[in-house]
């Protein structure tokens, strides 16, 4: 039988994770996976013949070193996927810029250089709006995550000064269909669309995780939807050909849809939504490794 690592991380016990619900599926076609942490130093690479990453929740605390051990797993005989050159795009958010680029409709951002918090009034007045998203151009989980309100943003300006001082950043107006409507996600396997989920904070927060109280519903995408996701995945295979799994984050804004994210890297699929996902992506995956 064939080894797949799955990798992940040390400790997922504060985390909602459903890759094991991958395991069973993948073994009926021949694969034998187990989970193995990225900073497991002792882990031979050689030993697989393919790793998936999908639960690295993590890397974002050492982006390098993370994009370290992905190399050498790429200059090892495993195959790996999502492939380095994927992940390495898709690790800063400027990669929407791409995308935009590629007529994919985004939620407006401005890539300032430099944290100024003089700047901050300037946000406000470019988006025409009284509240803000102010978010890491390297993050995940939405960590230091920020929703800045006009009249008491001051309040915060300490620790804004404190962590973007020396990170990367993205400024957005709030979008505030999160709080109304929620977030769409819509999973691809291979460029296949899998299902689709709408994902909702709990009251008084924007974050729709579940480690963050979000809630989660299984959808079927309205036309429109469907169309901005193939869009989207069409602008990501002619970038960086079609990866094995892609999540793209959608919300309504302005009687469309924009996207938010597209997750190439550990994004959640939510296997536990729908019953035949994980069989549909160890199929997938079996597809590829067939094809290689």
């Amino acid at each position: 039988m064939n080894k797949c690592a799955i990798l992940t991380m040390d400790c997922l016990d504060d985390f909602e994770a459903y890759d094991e619900l991958i395991i069973a599926p993948l073994a009926q076609l021949g694969w034998q996976a187990s989970m193995v942490s990225w900073r497991d130093s002792t882990v031979n690479w050689n030993d697989y013949q393919a790793v998936i990453i999908r639960s690295p929740w993590d890397y974002q605390d050492d982006a390098p070193a993370f994009l370290e051990v992905l190399k050498n797993i790429e200059q090892s005989s495993a195959h790996l996927e999502n492939n380095l050159a994927t992940v390495a795009w898709n690790i800063d958010k400027s990669y929407l810029k791409a995308l935009a680029a590629n007529n994919v409709a985004i939620v407006p951002t401005l890539w300032p250089e430099t944290f100024n918090e003089q700047d901050l009034s300037q946000y406000f007045k470019h988006f025409g709006v009284e509240q803000l998203i102010l978010k890491p151009r390297i993050s995940a989980n939405a960590d230091n995550t920020y929703w800045l309100k006009k009249e008491s943003y001051q309040s915060k300006l300490p620790e804004l000064n404190k962590v973007f001082n020396s990170t990367d950043f993205m400024a957005q107006p709030f979008i505030e269909n999160i709080l109304k409507e929620g977030e769409y996600s819509l999973f691809y396997f291979n460029g296949q669309y899998s299902h689709a989920i709408l994902k909702t904070p709990k009251n008084n927060d924007f974050r729709v995780q579940e480690e963050h109280g979000g809630t989660l519903k299984t959808i079927t995408p309205e036309a429109q939807l469907t169309r901005c996701a193939e869009n989207a995945m069409s602008a990501i295979e002619q970038t960086n050909g079609m990866p094995l799994y892609a999540r793209v984050d959608f919300v309504r804004y302005q009687n469309s849809f924009v996207l938010m994210e597209a997750e190439l890297i550990e994004p959640s699929l939510y296997f536990n939504m729908d019953p035949a996902s994980p069989q549909r992506f160890a199929q997938a995956f079996v597809k590829r490794m067939e094809q290689l």
